[in-house]
C-alpha cells in the first residue's frame, strides 16, 4: 500500500477511460450466489473491495478466476457461513445475506465494517427480511438468519437505502409470491442488478423508480454481463481536471448518470460537453462559488461531496455544502485546514471560503472518498504532499496514481508505513 507523494500545480490534460462501477460489481458478485453454473462479469475494477468480495465468495464455496478485468465465477456447492475476516472489513459484505438466505435457507454473517463516515444501521435490511418470514438473531458481532422459504411481502422503506433495496430485491427473487419495495433507491447500479438477475431468470421490474416489484421464481441459472461505468470515479477525474486548470476527456461513461454533477459544474462556469459515452471538460480561469445538497439519486451524490469541497477552496467566493446522507462525512476537512483552506463545519453544513492557496503537507486519509479528496487537494497545492492511508483510496480507485501520471500529474507511490492500515 505505502503512500502517495504528490508535487502539485501541474495541469492535467488527456484522456482517461473510466472503469466499471465498484458499487455495481460488488453487488453483481453477490447476486451470482442466487444462481448456479458459470458466470462471466466483465469490466470489473481491480480494486481492494472487489478482491475482498472475491475472498468472501471463495470462502462460501465459489470458484473464482480473474483475468485482467474479467471475473469468472463457478457457483456450485455453497454454504451459508460467511468468512469472518474479509466480511468484517467491508460494508458490502452484508449484501450476501439476502441471496444466501433465499438460496440456502440460512446465513451467518459478521457485522460488516467499511469507512467511518457515519451511522449506517442494518435495521432496514433485517426488518424487511423478518417481514418476509425470516427468523433473525443478532448475537454480539454475528447475525444469523433462517427461513424455510422466504415469502413475498409489501415493504416500505422510511429512507431509500441503496443497500437495503439491493439486498431485499435479491432475496425476493426466490421468495414465494410477489414482493413490492416502496420508496426504493433509484441508483443506476440497481438497474444494473435488475438486468443481471432477469438474465438469470428472475422476474423484476421497476428498478430506477421508487417502486420495485419482484415475482419469486423456483430457481435461477447463470449468465454474463458487463458492469456499467463508475459515475463516482468519473466525477473524481472531472474534478481533478478542474482543480488543476486542465482540459480532458472521459471515455466509457454514461453522461446521464452524471447529470447532478454536470449541472453544478456548469453553474461554476466550467465548460463541459457530454457525448454518447464521453464527457469533455475544460477548466475556466475563474470558478464560481456554488451550493449543493447531497441526497439519494438523482440528487448530488454524497460520494462526490469531499472531492467537490476541495474545488470550493479554489472558487471565487463562499460555497455551501450540506450533507444529508451521512452524519460524519466531514472528517477530511481537518486535513484541508492544515493545507490552508478556510472553512467551517456546522453539524451537517460545510462553508468553504475561496480562493485559498493550498500548501503541500503530510496528509492522512481516513476513508475512501475523503482520501480521494486529499489526493485532489495535493494535486492543486503548492509544493509537495504525502498522502498516507492510501489503502482507503485503493478500495475504490484502480491504479489512481498511474492514471493521474499519464495525465501529467507528478505523483508516485512509495513503500512506507500506512499509519492506519489494519
Amino acid at each position: 500500500m505505502g503512500m502517495l507523494i504528490v508535487e502539485g500545480k501541474h495541469s492535467l490534460r488527456g484522456t482517461v477511460r473510466i472503469n466499471g462501477a465498484k458499487n455495481s460489481a460488488l453487488k453483481l458478485m453477490a447476486a451470482a450466489l442466487l444462481g448456479s453454473g458459470e458466470f462471466l462479469i466483465e469490466d470489473v475494477p481491480d480494486i481492494t473491495d472487489v478482491r475482498t468480495m472475491a475472498s468472501v465468495l471463495a470462502g462460501l464455496g465459489v470458484k473464482i478466476k480473474r483475468c485482467d478485468n474479467r471475473l469468472e465465477l463457478n457457483v456450485s456447492s455453497l454454504h451459508g457461513r460467511v468468512p469472518e475476516e474479509p466480511a468484517r472489513s467491508m460494508r458490502a459484505s452484508v449484501q450476501v445475506m439476502g441471496p444466501l438466505l433465499a438460496r440456502l435457507g440460512w446465513v451467518r454473517v459478521v457485522m460488516p465494517g467499511g469507512c467511518a463516515i457515519g451511522t449506517r444501521p442494518l435495521d432496514l435490511h433485517l426488518s424487511s427480511l423478518r417481514k418476509m418470514g425470516a427468523e433473525i438473531e443478532v448475537n454480539g458481532k454475528f447475525i444469523t438468519a433462517t427461513a424455510e422459504r422466504l415469502k413475498g411481502a409489501d415493504i416500505s422503506f422510511r429512507y431509500p437505502s441503496v443497500g437495503a433495496t439491493e439486498n431485499i430485491m435479491m432475496a425476493a427473487t426466490l421468495a414465494k409470491g410477489e414482493t413490492i419495495i416502496r420508496n426504493a433507491a433509484r441508483e443506476p447500479e440497481i438497474i444494473d442488478i435488475q438486468s443481471f438477475l432477469n438474465k438469470m431468470g428472475a422476474r423484476i421490474e421497476g428498478a430506477g423508480t421508487s417502486v420495485i416489484r419482484i415475482n419469486g421464481v423456483e430457481g435461477l441459472a447463470s449468465t454474463s454481463c458487463r458492469v456499467i461505468p463508475d459515475r463516482i470515479e468519473a466525477g473524481t477525474y472531472l474534478l481533478a481536471f478542474l482543480l488543476t486548470g486542465g482540459r480532458g476527456k472521459l471515455t466509457n461513461v454514461i453522461p446521464a448518470h452524471l447529470t447532478a454533477l454536470l449541472d453544478v459544474l456548469r453553474s461554476m462556469g466550467v465548460a463541459v460537453e457530454a457525448g454518447n459515452d464521453t464527457v469533455d471538460i475544460e477548466a475556466p480561469k475563474r470558478i464560481n462559488p456554488f451550493r449543493i445538497l447531497t441526497g439519494p439519486y438523482p440528487g448530488f451524490p454524497t460520494d462526490l461531496q469531499p472531492q467537490i469541497a476541495v474545488v470550493a477552496t479554489q472558487a471565487e467566493g463562499s460555497s455551501m455544502l450540506v450533507e444529508a446522507v451521512f452524519d460524519q462525512r466531514f472528517g477530511y476537512t481537518a486535513e484541508l485546514k492544515r493545507m490552508g483552506a478556510a472553512l467551517e463545519v456546522n453539524e451537517r453544513a460545510l462553508t468553504v471560503h475561496g480562493p485559498s492557496p493550498l500548501r503541500g503537507t503530510e496528509l492522512q486519509a481516513g476513508d475512501l472518498r475523503g482520501g480521494a479528496a486529499l489526493v485532489l487537494a495535493a494535486l492543486a497545492a503548492e509544493g509537495r504532499s504525502t498522502v498516507s492511508g492510501v489503502h482507503h483510496v485503493d478500495r475504490g480507485y484502480e491504479k489512481i496514481e498511474e492514471n493521474l501520471r499519464q495525465l501529467g500529474a507528478r505523483i508516485v507511490r512509495v513503500a512506507g508505513e500506512d499509519k492506519d492500515a489494519d
